[in-house]
């Protein structure tokens, strides 16, 4: 986040934080598995990275095409409009270093993983199960979302369309699927899995309290046909439309 902080401030651009989410995610799982050689059973370390880093690269990417060309995120130019001196060391406070923070917080069943020194278990296969299912909600409704948005006969228009039709957040099930089924896969290792607990609560907050459903969806609330939308449409566990 330093790094990324760094850059930030040469670039004057602070929105390329969000990319550097997912990679710090990725940084924390190598840095364990390597940590823990010799500690836990090979097999759960190798699992749990791979899956860590595929999620991880996979959002960075997104994030990074997605923001290719634009301006300052409004989310950030109204935060800094707010800091009461200089906004660069108010963004360090305030976006770099709480990110960072909630990082490791949210990683800690990955890290917690790769000391188990049993094989995966039935529950363990079940997360990655549950991983999978996430991680296909999250990529497959980012995708159809983008080719939407680059259709101009669209412009305006609400995405209603595959996955969207089921739920009004795809994307942000996926992650809840994510994180709950990385957890489940550190739930073998004993009293770190209860402590790990905090992290798929966190993040369940995060995406369904937090800044991510209710913020997107008062952004999205003056939208023309997005109340018809909203009142059809889950708001965020997948299930058939109503009426």
């Amino acid at each position: 986040m330093l790094v990324t902080f760094a850059v930030a401030v040469r670039r004057r651009l602070h929105r390329i934080v969000d990319v550097a989410w997912g990679l710090g995610f990725t940084a924390v799982a190598l840095v364990s598995c390597a940590a823990s050689a010799g500690e836990g059973d090979t097999g759960r370390r190798v699992l749990v990275t791979v899956l860590t880093s595929v999620w991880g690269l996979r959002l960075t990417g997104h994030i990074a095409r997605r923001g290719r060309g634009h301006g300052e995120d409004p989310r950030y130019e109204a935060l800094l409009a707010k800091a009461p001196g200089s906004r660069d060391l108010y963004a360090l406070r305030m976006v770099y270093l709480l990110q960072g923070a909630l990082v490791w917080l949210v990683s800690l069943p990955v890290q917690a993983a790769q000391y188990v020194r049993t094989e995966p278990s039935g529950l363990a296969w079940a997360g990655t199960a549950l991983w999978a299912a996430g991680l296909f909600f999250e990529a497959v409704g980012d995708a159809q979302l983008a080719r939407f948005k680059a259709e101009p006969a669209n412009r305006g228009l609400i995405m209603d369309r595959g996955l969207w039709r089921y739920t009004r957040h795809p994307n942000y099930f996926g992650d809840f699927c994510v994180w709950w089924g990385l957890y489940l896969i550190a739930c073998d290792s004993g009293a770190a899995a209860a402590v790990s607990l905090v992290s798929p609560v966190v993040m369940s907050f995060l995406l369904i309290r937090g800044s991510g459903k209710p913020l997107l969806e008062r952004h999205m609330a003056g939208r023309p046909g997005y109340a018809r939308y909203a009142a059809r449409t889950s708001g965020f566990l997948p299930r058939p439309p109503r009426g």
